[in-house]
């Protein structure tokens, strides 16, 4: 694949500024408080590439669409019982994370197109991300399923670097840059195969929660 398809932008078209660029910050959570499931949307996605830090995705999403998922939950059943729900679908090109920021460039589908592309496509991931507003700020949640089951996700992304960040009491420990947690990577080596490593490894070291972004505040629901 060329590398163009990954050249910043911003660099050819100044007014793009951070228009191809995430920023956000992601946290890994043990329970997820009943309240905050609202919103839901049902994700499937397939990774076509994943290549250290580097993807090619292409993700369909029914929205007001709230399964409960579990280990056994197929991400091609899903799809299939839901094809007519399907809302959204987009295909995204994506480069390493570095300090909570990410290239990202994403450009919507057909949602037929979408659906057929991840029917036929990579590796598939199914979850269920719920919308919050706590604190000053947006923050997506992601229930994931099947070989990733149970693990769940919280983000917040803004439009530029995460600063000062409200951290809710339900984040247990900072994961935005360990690349064992991008969907990319657990598309490839799900989480239910690491999982017990991964607790280990937490309870020797403690959570962990990045300084370098400005002072952290705790957020209590």
């Amino acid at each position: 694949m060329s590398d163009e398809l990954f050249d910043e932008p911003a660099a050819a078209d100044p007014d793009r500024g951070y228009a191809d660029f995430e920023f956000e910050r992601r946290f890994f959570v043990r329970d997820l408080p009943a309240e905050l499931k609202d919103a839901p949307a049902l994700i499937v996605q397939s990774y076509f590439l994943a290549d250290d830090g580097y993807a090619l995705r292409v993700r369909v999403q029914a929205g007001d669409i709230d399964v409960e998922l579990d280990g056994d939950a197929d991400p091609a059943e899903l799809l299939r019982a839901h094809a007519l729900d399907i809302d959204f679908a987009a295909v995204t090109v994506k480069g390493p994370a570095v300090g909570g920021t990410r290239y990202e460039a994403e450009r919507e589908l057909d949602p037929s197109v979408g659906v057929e592309l991840v029917r036929r496509g990579g590796a598939p991931i199914v979850k269920v991300r719920y919308a919050a507003w706590l604190g000053a700020d947006g923050w997506s949640i992601d229930v994931f399923g099947g070989a990733n089951h149970p693990l769940v996700v919280a983000e917040c992304e803004r439009s530029g670097p995460v600063t000062g960040l409200q951290i809710p009491d339900f984040c247990v420990t900072e994961i935005t840059d360990d690349r064992r947690f991008s969907n990319e990577s657990l598309a490839m080596e799900p989480y239910s195969a690491w999982a017990p490593s991964f607790a280990a490894e937490l309870a020797d070291q403690g959570p962990r929660f990045r300084q370098d972004f400005g002072p952290n505040t705790h957020l209590r629901l």
